[in-house]
């Protein structure tokens, strides 16, 4: 029996969020609708203009994989997140998300001298989240943070598409992937973001490699990712590399393979306010339930649910007791 449910390897990000005008992407030159990295000057300069002309609406740990564990955390799971965090105020704020919420870490110490990773969120009144991503000494993560022993107590490895960008990161977890494969431990990777397989598309093929277990996306980069027109090719491209995968589609539900049937999962009608974190939760709630007895669909249903209800407010996370009234609703 594993110990871990998930091993995830992602940056170590806090995120704070505004609500925005669209304006206000056209008067700083920013492209609405991705994550984009920027240097330290670059973000205090837009936080600077954000405070000056919108209120904070949430500080909030962040980071993609770490989202994701966090909400398999909180529905009953085990996890173990290696990540690279400095000793400064935002990473003290971002272990302490982790550790009040018995996820296992890598950073007992091994706290760096330097920045931590900072992500300003902004949301248009569309609900849709643009990110500037400082990843302070992030940027610099790599085979010395990982934890082959924890790796190995894991059923799954869960790699976030975010790391490409980092030619330390991106080495590590090509290394991480095959000592993976060597040990009969399942692979999983998020494409993150649009930006990812837009502009890092090589860097996402060469992690992919000859392929994963499971793989996570939402319909734009399924789409991007392929050089596909319709979705239906898409997938047929995504079979190629991944033997079971779920594409999220926002207000049209999602789209499961799971290795030999497509499965439709229904979408949830609600009052959108905040994208960001939705695709995070559900791989965390979908990695969750298939590690945890639940079939390929009802995990479906639970990712499902679980994200609806996470766009519903502020931040890419949800309060701790909110997991188990949805598992509740799910299973029972």
């Amino acid at each position: 029996m594993t110990k871990y449910n998930v091993y995830g390897i992602g940056n170590a990000i806090v995120d704070k969020e505004f609500e925005v005008q669209d304006s206000f992407f056209t008067e700083h030159g920013i492209e609405k609708g991705l994550m984009t990295l920027v240097n330290r000057e670059q973000q205090d300069l837009l936080f600077e203009q954000l405070n000056q002309n919108y209120d904070l609406k949430k500080r909030a740990g962040g980071g993609s994989a770490a989202n994701s564990l966090y909400a398999l955390s909180q529905f009953g799971g085990n996890a173990f997140y290696s990540c690279r965090v400095a000793n400064d105020e935002t990473g003290d704020f971002f272990i302490e998300g982790l550790g009040e919420h018995n996820i296992q870490t890598n950073t007992n110490g091994q706290r760096v001298e330097g920045l931590s990773g900072r992500c300003l969120v902004m949301i248009t009144p569309d609900a849709e989240r643009t990110m500037q991503t400082y990843l302070g000494v992030s940027d610099d993560i790599s085979i010395s943070e990982m934890d082959f022993e924890a790796a190995k107590q894991s059923e799954i490895m869960y790699l976030e598409g975010y790391l490409v960008t980092s030619p330390s990161a991106k080495a590590a977890i090509i290394e991480m992937k095959e000592f993976a494969i060597a040990n009969n431990i399942k692979t999983a990777m998020t494409f993150s973001d649009p930006a990812m397989v837009e502009y890092f598309c090589d860097a996402v093929n060469e992690v992919i490699g000859d392929g994963v277990d499971l793989l996570f996306c939402n319909q734009q980069e399924a789409m991007k990712w392929a050089g596909a027109d319709t979705l239906e090719a898409a997938c047929e491209a995504l079979k190629t590399k991944a033997k079971q995968f779920v594409v999220t589609r926002g207000s049209k539900g999602s789209l499961l393979y799971d290795g030999a049937n497509y499965i439709e999962i229904e979408p949830h009608s609600v009052e959108v306010v905040d994208t960001n974190g939705a695709g995070d939760m559900f791989s965390g709630a979908f990695m969750y339930g298939i590690t945890n007895g639940l079939d390929f669909a009802t995990s479906g249903k639970l990712a499902s649910l679980a994200s609806a209800t996470v766009v519903t407010r502020f931040g890419p996370r949800l309060d701790p007791e909110m997991h188990q009234e949805i598992l509740k609703e799910i299973v029972g």
